[in-house]
C-alpha cells in the first residue's frame, strides 16, 4: 500500500536563516523539545515506509514565514509538498498567496487555535478573508483548517460559499467521541457530511480518543466512512508534534483502521492525499 502523510511538521536547526516568530507570540513546546528538520523527517519516513508527504508549516514556530517549509520541500520535490500559512486578513493576501504558490506552496492552513491558544473561529467568518478564498479557488489550492467544534458552523459557511476550494479539517475538528455509538456528541461533525468539498484528516488525536470512554475504533471509523466516504478521509501523522516515532504513529493508525476494507484504507493512506495534492501522484 502506498503510504502518504499529509500532516508532518519540520523545524530548521538554523535559527539565523529561519528565525522563530511564532503566531500569537508563544512558541509551541514540541517545536523546542523535539524539532524535526527535513532530513530527520525523510529518515523517519524511510524507516516507517512512508513514500511521500504534504508537510504542514509550523505556525507556532514561524508565524506566517513559510520559507523553511517551502525551501525544504522544494529540495525534495519528488517526495514532499509544502502547506503554508498566510495572514488571511491582510490587504494584499491574494498577491501573497499567489507569490507563495509560485515558489512551490501546494496548499494553505488556518490555525485558529490549538497548543498555544484557545480556538477563536472569528477569522473564519471575517469578510476581509474572502478575497483570499477566491484566490485559493483560482489557483486550485486546498485549505486546512485547525479548529474545534466551536468553529464548525464557520467551516460549513466557507465550504458552501467557496465550493471550488477543498477544505481539509485538521484532526476531524476534534470531536467528542467518548459517549460511544451512535456518537451523538459528535453530531456537529457528522452534520457536515453533505459538503462534497470537505475532507477529514485522521491524526493521532482521534486514534487516542477512540480508546477512551465508550468509544472504539471498530465502531467509530466505519461510522465516519459511512458518512463521508473513505475518498474524503486522509491520514496525517502530526509528527513530531505527537509523541512517538513515525513508525509507531503509523502502526497505531494501521491498527485503528484495520476494521475497514482494504480499499477504504488505500484511500485513507494514499489516494485521498493524491486527490488533495496532485503533485504527490
Amino acid at each position: 500500500m502506498n503510504i502518504i502523510d499529509i500532516h508532518p511538521h519540520v523545524v530548521s536547526d538554523d535559527e539565523k536563516r529561519y528565525p522563530p516568530a511564532p503566531l500569537f507570540g508563544k512558541r509551541s513546546d514540541w517545536s523546542q523539545e523535539r524539532p524535526s528538520t527535513v532530513a530527520t523527517l525523510l529518515d523517519a519516513m524511510d524507516h516507517a515506509g512512508v513514500s511521500k508527504a504534504a508537510v504542514v508549516h509550523s505556525s507556532t514556530t514561524y508565524g506566517f514565514d513559510n520559507r523553511y517549509v517551502v525551501d525544504a520541500c522544494n529540495q525534495h520535490s519528488e517526495r514532499l509538498v509544502a502547506v503554508g500559512s498566510v495572514d488571511m486578513l491582510a490587504d494584499d493576501v491574494p498577491e501573497v498567496i499567489r507569490a507563495w504558490a509560485e515558489q512551490g506552496l501546494a496548499g494553505l492552513r488556518i490555525f485558529t487555535g490549538g497548543s498555544t491558544k484557545d480556538f477563536d473561529p472569528s477569522e473564519l467568518e471575517d469578510p476581509r478573508a474572502f478575497k483570499a478564498w477566491e484566490m485559493l479557488a483560482e489557483l486550485k489550492l486546498p485549505m486546512c483548517i485547525q479548529t474545534g467544534p466551536v468553529g464548525l458552523p464557520q467551516v460549513r459557511m466557507l465550504a458552501e460559499r467557496f465550493p471550488g476550494v477543498n477544505i481539509i479539517l485538521d484532526h476531524l475538528g476534534r470531536p467528542d467521541v467518548l459517549d460511544g455509538p451512535p456518537y451523538a456528541n459528535a453530531a456537529s461533525l457528522f452534520a457536515l457530511a453533505d459538503l462534497p468539498n470537505l475532507y477529514l484528516k485522521l491524526t493521532p488525536r482521534i486514534f487516542a480518543d477512540v480508546e477512551k470512554g465508550l468509544a472504539s475504533a471498530a465502531t467509530f471509523f466505519p461510522r465516519v466512512v459511512e458518512a463521508f466516504g473513505a475518498h474524503r478521509l486522509a491520514w496525517g501523522s502530526n509528527f513530531p508534534t505527537s509523541p512517538g516515532t513515525l513508525t509507531e504513529i503509523l502502526a497505531t493508525a494501521r491498527e485503528g483502521l484495520a476494521c475497514l476494507s482494504e480499499e477504504d484504507r488505500a484511500w485513507i493512506f494514499g489516494k485521498t492525499a493524491q486527490t488533495l495534492y496532485p503533485a504527490l501522484r
